[in-house]
């Protein structure tokens, strides 16, 4: 089963954070290649790891979110499709 699930979109109920293990310190210039792709378990994951994140946020259009700035997490926003729309650390 978690192999099928790198491959699915992202379900709308999904919880906002989902902690990850990864270096740290977040830099979201490594992964702004990603802009304009669909929101899959697989993309989340590949940005984690590459932007050095040890969590990520999805955040979808209307959403309420903390303000609290966390330099190891890894914000993607989506647009009302579900494509990465901006990719920001905090």
């Amino acid at each position: 089963m978690l192999m099928t699930m790198g491959c699915t979109a992202i379900p709308a109920d999904e919880a906002e954070e989902i902690p990850v293990a990864g270096g740290g310190n977040c830099n979201a210039a490594l992964v702004q290649n990603l802009l304009g792709r669909e929101a899959t378990t697989a993309l989340g994951t590949d940005a984690r790891d590459r932007s050095g994140a040890r969590q990520i946020r999805w955040i979808r259009p209307g959403d309420a979110v903390t303000m609290d700035y966390r330099e190891d997490r890894l914000n993607i926003h989506l647009d009302a499709r579900g494509r990465v729309e901006r990719l920001v650390c905090g």
